[in-house]
């Protein structure tokens, strides 16, 4: 009985040199696999190396004929040009200035210079210069909080409180946008001008977007109306008191008190008479700004260019693109070679 305390200590004590040693193989594998990793990486990049090495001649030439072959589009391919226009539409237009922008850049990968003149009225030499058209949204943190604004306005308390700034912007969409930005890409630095006017018609020209607009238009001219008769009737109603005041003014005085108390009563409706003038003409301007703002079926913000902006930038230069092209395909052919020749030595193990 007495040998027994030491001996479950001794067991104890194994059990422990057990546990540690199994931690310890635990760490020791796990550095291995990531030494084995390390190794792996280092192989790979060395392999490359020989092969750059082994190929480099290849390489260097098809870099070279790349840059040359570059150099001599640059000189031959006419220049593009860039304009851009920003715009505002109005009455949910936005899909459809969308839907005909996607349109037209479709006849331009086309080349159908016929439909395309047709429908921009332009003539087909000029619609054969346009290599692409697109439209994407022109908005930033500003403009997002200024639409976040006005978008909880028109939910309900209840609703509000479970939309936040961030849960709007992760719903964001470009058509969301207030202003879009309509980019023309063309051999001609003119012809993006020319087109303007026809892509602004086919907006304009349809019944339903006309139909909301002479709408809202009646709309405003319907609130502008109540507005104006509510300030008659304001001024009408301060003649009123004025009046009244007047003739209390003449009558003897029959109590200090109930005269001082009626005066301030007097004072304190017509002071809210102007009040609810001034909050009145604030919205009078606000509808001003409205009916400018909707003017127009499709705002333009800033018209197309008179010329287009030269397209620059190293991606647009075939003296960087092509070298990169002919690189990566020999290195792709070279790549083939060698997987084939590993193949047939492969094989013959």
């Amino acid at each position: 009985m007495a040998d027994q305390p030491v001996h479950q200590n001794s067991s104890d004590e194994i059990d422990l040199g057990q546990l540690f040693q199994m931690i310890g193989r635990g760490f020791q594998k796990f550095f291995n696999f990531i030494g084995n990793i390390f190794k792996g990486i280092f192989h790979i990049l060395m392999l490359f190396l020989l092969f750059v090495q082994k190929n480099f001649i290849i390489l260097v030439t098809a870099i070279v004929l790349g840059g040359v072959g570059g150099y001599i589009l640059d000189n031959i391919v006419p220049e593009k040009y860039v304009s851009k226009m920003v715009v505002e539409p109005n009455f949910n237009s936005v899909q459809q200035l969308y839907n005909n922008i996607s349109f037209y850049n479709d006849l331009a990968q086309a080349q159908d210079s016929v439909a395309l003149a047709t429908a921009l009225n332009i003539t087909e030499h000029e619609a054969a210069t346009v290599k692409e058209i697109y439209a994407d949204s022109y908005s930033d943190e500003n403009q997002k909080i200024k639409l976040f604004d006005e978008f909880i306005r028109e939910l309900d308390t209840t609703t509000v409180r479970t939309i936040d700034f961030e849960n709007y912007l992760e719903n964001f969409n470009s058509l969301d946008a207030r202003f879009h930005q309509i980019s023309v890409i063309s051999t001609d630095n003119r012809v993006a001008k020319k087109m303007q006017p026809a892509i602004i018609n086919s907006i304009s020209v349809n019944d339903y977007f006309k139909l909301q607009k002479r709408i809202n238009d009646e709309n405003l001219s319907l609130q502008e109306e109540i507005y104006k008769q509510q300030l008659v009737e304001i001024d009408s109603l301060q003649s009123l008191y004025r009046t009244v005041l007047v003739k209390e003014a003449d009558k003897p005085m029959q109590g200090t008190s109930i005269n001082m108390a009626e005066g301030g009563d007097s004072q304190n409706r017509e002071l809210a008479l102007v009040q609810e003038k001034d909050v009145l003409k604030e919205k009078l301007v606000a509808l001003n700004k409205e009916r400018a703002n909707k003017s127009t079926i499709i705002n333009i913000i800033s018209d197309f260019p008179t010329r287009g902006v030269e397209q620059k930038g190293v991606w647009n230069s075939y003296k960087f693109k092509l070298p990169i092209l002919l690189l990566a395909l020999v290195l792709g052919v070279l790549g083939l070679l060698q997987l084939n020749k590993y193949l047939k030595t492969y094989n013959q193990k």
